[in-house]
């Protein structure tokens, strides 16, 4: 399984499509996610060099999400190099890949494929902290959750006292810093500024703009909510269906990348080395492809060491991580 059974199949959607594909996979596989970021703007401004000014070029997407102004970037960086974007999804997009989808005048899903809200949550060094294992981790504050926390005081519990309403205020603000709470609401405000600004250039109805970013910034509920391509063609986004024959060559090669990047099997070192030894390992994280440019792969590799170590409460197993390199090189 690798980019030699998946060039052919793009190749041969360019053909049927006239266009140029450019696949871009962030790994969800359990315990070794990766995100959309900025690190990959570099081999993708490769790949469209390689590619051209062309009439039209379609975005192969598979992720969870990730940096909001990483997926503008991106969004505006291929629509330089063609005339007509499109984004191809055989699974899903979600949060920051449905903001890249915003852009695109036409996406294409399957019937597997799900699409996401986009009110982003933030990971920020004064954030909230829980504990993990013997460390603490910083949590994401969701901006749509502290939204409805203040709404729920104000509109559902009808609070009117200016001096509770304060109090209430006080305490949100000793749970999340200030400086946080600040970030949160300019997040907000920047994502549906994006959004609106994506949608703008191919939908011409501003009503429809607006209904669009409100159910994906806040009306949808949960972050975690999915919508299909029937509800996305209901929302009034550009939505096509592929054909049987267009269907079979997407599953296949999610299928095919699934299958390289093992992403429905969990990671769990300690599966990778026995008990007081270590072992080599390198895993593929995530890709950018295209038939001009070839593989390129987010890579992390090293080596992982299983010891027992002597403690008070006697003997325990140590597991070590020594990463020698993480980042994109070519397959």
């Amino acid at each position: 399984m690798g980019f030699a059974e998946r060039k052919p199949l793009y190749e041969a959607i360019e053909h049927e499509r006239n266009t140029k594909i450019i696949s871009y996979v962030t790994g969800d596989r359990a315990n070794a996610e990766t995100q959309i970021g900025p690190d990959c703007i570099d081999i993708f401004v490769d790949a469209l060099d390689a590619i051209g000014p062309t009439k039209k070029i379609s975005l192969l997407l598979h992720t969870n999400g990730g940096n909001t102004a990483a997926a503008w970037r991106l969004v505006n960086l291929i629509k330089t190099f063609c005339d007509e974007f499109e984004v191809l999804i055989p699974y899903k997009a979600m949060s920051a890949g449905t903001l890249i989808s915003l852009g695109a005048q036409s996406i294409v899903m399957t019937k597997q494929a799900a699409l996401g809200p986009i009110d982003p949550s933030l990971i920020h060094p004064l954030g909230p902290q829980v504990p993990n294992g013997n460390q603490l981790a910083r949590v994401p504050v969701s901006v749509e959750a502290v939204r409805g926390f203040l709404d729920a005081a104000k509109v559902d519990l009808e609070i009117k006292d200016d001096g509770l309403l304060a109090r209430i205020l006080n305490d949100l603000s000793n749970k999340v810093h200030p400086l946080v709470l600040g970030e949160i609401f300019r997040s907000r405000a920047q994502i549906r500024f994006l959004a609106e600004k994506l949608l703008n250039e191919h939908v011409q109805d501003s009503e429809k703009v607006r209904a669009i970013v409100d159910f994906l910034c806040a009306d949808s509920g949960s972050h975690d909510y999915t919508i299909n391509r029937r509800e996305a063609a209901a929302l009034s986004l550009p939505v096509e269906k592929p054909s049987a024959d267009f269907y079979g060559q997407l599953k296949a090669i999610h299928k095919d990348y699934s299958s390289e990047m093992e992403l429905a099997v969990p990671f769990n070192p300690m599966t990778m080395v026995a008990p007081n030894s270590a072992a080599n390992y390198r895993m593929v994280r995530g890709l950018v492809e295209s038939v001009n440019n070839g593989s390129f792969g987010f890579v992390s590799e090293g080596t992982m060491v299983r010891s027992t170590v002597g403690t008070p409460q006697g003997p325990q197993e140590q597991l070590e991580d020594r990463r020698v390199f993480e980042g994109w090189r070519a397959l």
